[in-house]
């Protein structure tokens, strides 16, 4: 207070006496008035006067505003006329036009008065609570003014406010309802508190996603109209933005939640991109800004992966592509989508594969790997879209050894096009690293340098490429033509810094030559190169040329640090006892200090993005800062040892070599191990199931087994069995599935009919002895002839009414025998059914028995595998020698088997013969029979007497005794 009332007097322009007594009276109604009509009037006075006169107003008026926000809530216009007026004290939005003169003061006393303000009405932090309860209202009036307010209020002190609607419950959530506000000011508005309320607080920006907020925020893009919408679709990219910038929980959500894939739309421009608004190119610029927060190079590798994956599936990689390719984008959308696809494609291979199949739609196709190369090394292209053609190249190149391999492959003589008619990336890069534009020979360098990081092989493989210089004269390799340049230093007229060029082919040979003692072999070879770096490092140059002695202290410390003194009279000390007599150790480590030191150094290393103001300021990249920071240290440590310590290191060098390769032999050992390990744990439980299920499928099969021969015992029974055990077969049939009510019926029928039976054979005997007395009478002699002929006439026709009745008799006999052979058949036909019904349906428990046994064996197995896990080599062991035994078991049974059926089939050749003998048996006592029997006949007729009977019965008697053996021996063969 005491602040704002020295503004107040040091205010030349301030307000009458009379402005001041007016705004007391007002706040007096204000405050004392009981009548809600008078205070609604002087608030809406205070609110008109609170514009022009902000400081008096807010000094006497706050404290009344704010009681009427806690007490007349029940109105919403004097509270709306409240916090219109509170919003105008508070905010630094001046709409009075301001004369130059004064417009700095100004400025400067409305932030003043407003932070102020600020502070003044979120001391009490329930000030802040009520304006958030306020939100709830639905009110035109009320929620609009407090939406203003509570964005003022953040935008002066936002981390003060942050933290207290952070501990306000359901602060953020209130807030979030905005969002869904048919009314498209308040949630246009509302969206903008969200971007001041999300800004720089990891905890509320964690809050606001996980309520719903990129959904929402994605379908409010949409209906806007994606990139052609207008200021909301800014504003919403630019929360998407608060919320995903630095916030790896954020984005993590917003890729698992399918959420890129809606990000696709955003860059379907068409084909006619005559139509570029300048809101639309601001819209493009968010949207692939946005793109580059999922996948910047500081993110997490893990989740930068993970979002490069997701973007090449649902295709957005290619709609960027094509854009890319496309014609009429404007130079700055093209720029940033060039950087945007770099960091697409950065590191991961499958997105990098796809890049290098990508062509541009020209005719012929050329790739589109090659059309960016011809703008980086055109110097008439812009700074900016150079830089980033570069930074594309990098992120290519990028943990790509196959890229790597195809760019170099492209410089090779095998590879070149001879008839010249497509330019390949190695001619260009070639091109731009021997032109007269030093900005182009730096490009050129760096990229051709990230051809070769960390892969010796292409370090090798770029020894062999040879440029024509000039006609008439031999090739020179690449190598020497660099260190040719270099030597000529500022002979050559070029365009641009006088030192950039050197510095890039510095960085180049320094890149090359590292870890590739064969490089520093050949860089060596000619004699003109060390003596060049030694002058260059001792002499004393002005403050422009310190940077290249550095490079050249770098690049002569790698020939000593990576030599491998196949050269006689370039070997490690005679390089280093010539450092010490042309330069000196001391001065040689403060030339090389000269490059961690130099101020682009420190730029250079924070970003792997070439983002530079001006062509000047392109002088490292920041690979080569990586390389220095690692090479730095080593090179000096190798300057001061003497030749007994590198013949040491050397010894110990190749010990750890050796102890390496013993390491990675037996890792290899053990990882083949293991593999085999989880090979023979997967036979195993393969083994373990199969025969579990067999086990479960041979008891299965028991128990079906048994239950049949149950089944077929009863039935057996049953059918065995007379009429009075009718009872048990009824039982049994009930139990195997048929009907009880069914069985009775036939039961009942059968035994009628067996009654029925048994009278008709009743009756039948009775008329069969009636027919046997009548018979003996007609046989017996009568008295006189009168009565015999009379009785006959009578017994004959008891005859004929008796053989009428016994017709009559047996065809109902014979119909009733008919209805029991049907109901026999019937009932055939049931227990045939009965047996299949028993077959097919199970036994009741059965399952859930079976589920019980799996759930205990599974659980059982599950714990033996955890506690045989440290035995399982042993276990393996066991099981193989189980089933060498099992083997044996099997072979001598199935020679147990050979050797039963060889018997078996002597036994049958045996049976076969003996029938045979018993066939010629018979037929020799047929042959004798008959024998016997012509003799007999000759003994007849030569008179000899001979008994017929006594033959009779002694052939008859033999008859019958030959007749039982073969029975006797029939069944004994049966």
């Amino acid at each position: 207070m005491n602040f704002l009332r020295g503004v107040m007097g040091g205010q030349s322009t301030g307000p009458q006496h009379t402005e001041a007594e007016t705004i007391q009276k007002l706040c007096d109604r204000v405050a004392s008035s009981t009548l809600l009509d008078d205070r609604r009037n002087a608030v809406r006075a205070l609110k008109s006067l609170s514009k022009k006169y902000r400081l008096e107003v807010g000094i006497q008026a706050m404290e009344h505003l704010i009681h009427v926000l806690q007490t007349d809530r029940s109105d919403s216009e004097i509270i709306g006329y409240a916090l219109d007026t509170l919003y105008n004290i508070i905010s630094n939005d001046e709409e009075e036009e301001v004369d130059d003169v004064e417009e700095e003061n100004s400025a400067r006393q409305s932030e003043d008065l407003g932070s102020q303000f600020t502070e003044i009405f979120i001391k009490q932090q329930e000030n802040v609570t009520l304006l958030l309860s306020l939100l709830e209202e639905f009110d035109f009036h009320v929620r609009w003014p407090g939406v203003k307010l509570l964005t003022s209020l953040l935008k002066q002190l936002g981390p003060q406010v942050q933290q207290i609607i952070l501990v306000s419950p359901m602060g953020v959530s209130r807030l979030m309802d905005l969002l869904a506000d048919s009314r498209e000011v308040i949630r246009n508005d509302g969206v903008l508190l969200l971007q001041a309320l999300t800004r720089s607080n990891g905890a509320i920006q964690k809050i606001v996603a996980f309520e719903n907020a990129f959904e929402r925020l994605l379908d409010i893009i949409t209906e806007e109209g994606n990139s052609d919408g207008g200021i909301v679709v800014e504003d919403c990219l630019i929360l998407l933005q608060n919320l995903l910038k630095n916030n790896n929980s954020n984005q993590n959500f917003f890729k698992e939640g399918s959420y890129i894939q809606s990000m696709k739309p955003w860059f379907e421009v068409g084909d006619e991109n005559s139509g570029w608004s300048a809101q639309k190119v601001t819209n493009l610029h968010l949207m692939l800004q946005l793109i580059r927060v999922l996948v910047s190079p500081t993110n997490p590798p893990g989740a930068t992966s993970s979002c490069q994956k997701a973007m090449f599936q649902c295709g957005l990689l290619q709609q960027l592509c094509t854009i890319l390719m496309a014609t009429g984008v404007p130079a700055d959308i093209l720029t940033e989508t060039i950087n945007t696809v770099s960091e697409v494609i950065r590191g991961y291979q499958v997105n990098q594969d796809y890049f290098a199949s990508v062509n541009a739609p020209s005719n012929p196709p050329r790739p589109a790997i090659v059309v960016l190369l011809m703008s980086m090394v055109n110097e008439r292209q812009p700074f900016v879209l150079r830089c980033a053609v570069l930074y594309c190249f990098q992120c290519f190149l990028y943990k790509n050894q196959k890229g790597q391999g195809e760019i170099v492959s492209t410089l090779l003589p095998s590879t070149i096009d001879a008839t010249g008619n497509s330019v390949s990336a190695g001619q260009l890069l070639c091109g731009g690293l021997f032109s007269t534009d030093s900005l182009s020979n730096w490009c050129a360098a760096v990229a051709l340098a990230h051809a070769l990081q960390e892969n010796a092989t292409q370090k090798e493989q770029l020894l062999r490429v040879q440029l024509a210089t000039s006609i008439g004269n031999p090739p020179v390799s690449l190598l020497q033509q660099c260190t040719n340049i270099l030597s000529q230093g500022d002979k050559i007229d070029r365009r641009g810094s006088k030192i950039q060029t050197r510095v890039g082919l510095l960085m180049l040979l320094c890149t090359w030559l590292s870890n590739c003692p064969i490089a520093v072999t050949h860089f060596l070879h000619n004699s003109a190169n060390v003596p060049f770096l030694t002058g260059q490092i001792a002499e004393n140059l002005g403050e422009e040329e310190q940077l290249v002695q550095g490079l050249c202290a770098l690049l002569l410390g790698i020939t000593i640090y990576f030599n491998d003194n196949s050269l006689e009279s370039y070997m490690k000390e005679k390089l280093k006892q010539l450092i010490e007599k042309r330069i000196g150790k001391e001065n040689f480590i403060e030339k090389l200090g000269f490059i961690s030191k130099h101020e682009l150094y420190s730029r250079a290393s924070q970003k792997p993005q070439p983002n530079f103001p001006s062509p000047e300021y392109m002088i490292f990249d920041h690979e080569f800062t990586k390389l220095v920071k690692e090479l730095e240290g080593v090179i000096t440590k190798a300057i001061y040892k003497s030749s007994e310590e590198d013949k040491k290191e050397e010894e110990v060098k190749k010990t750890l070599e050796q102890h390496d390769s013993i390491v990675t032999h037996y890792k290899n050992m053990i990882r083949e191990q293991d593999l085999q390990l989880e090979e023979l744990k997967q036979q195993i439980s393969t083994l373990k199931c199969q025969n579990e299920q067999l086990q479960t499928a041979v008891t299965q099969q028991a128990s079906q087994i048994q239950q049949h021969k149950d089944q077929y015992n009863l039935l057996k029974v049953q059918l065995g069995k007379d009429s009075p055990h009718q009872g048990s077969y009824n039982d049994g049939a009930q139990m195997n599935g048929i009907q009880p009510e069914e069985i009775g019926r036939l039961q009942e029928e059968i035994e009628e009919l067996k009654s029925n039976q048994e009278l008709l054979q009743s009756q039948l005997a009775e008329k069969d002895s009636l027919i046997e007395n009548l018979r003996s009478t007609q046989t017996s002699p009568g008295t006189n002839e009168q009565s015999s002929v009379t009785a006959s006439a009578r017994d004959s026709e008891q005859i004929a009414e008796l053989k009428q009745e016994l017709v009559t008799l047996k065809s109902q006999l014979n119909s009733q025998s008919l209805e029991i052979t049907k109901l026999q058949t019937e009932k055939q036909e049931l227990l045939q059914k009965t047996e299949a019904f028993v077959k097919s349906v199970p036994v009741p428990g059965e399952s859930e028995a079976g589920m019980a046994t799996e759930t205990t064996d599974v659980e059982g197995r599950l714990s033996a595998l955890l506690q045989e896990t440290k035995e399982l080599k042993n276990e393996i062991k066991a099981l193989s020698e189980e089933r060498t035994a099992i083997k044996e078991q099997l072979n001598s049974s199935n020679s147990t088997i050979a050797i039963l059926q060889n018997e078996r089939n002597k036994l049958q050749v045996d049976i076969t013969d003996s029938k045979k003998e018993q066939d010629d048996l018979l037929v020799l006592l047929a042959d004798q029979d008959q024998k016997i029997l012509a003799l007999t006949n000759k003994l007849k007729e030569l008179g000899h007497p001979v008994e017929e009977e006594d033959e009779l019965e002694s052939g008859d008697q033999d008859d019958e005794d030959e007749e039982n053996e073969d029975d006797g021996k029939d069944q004994d063969d049966i």
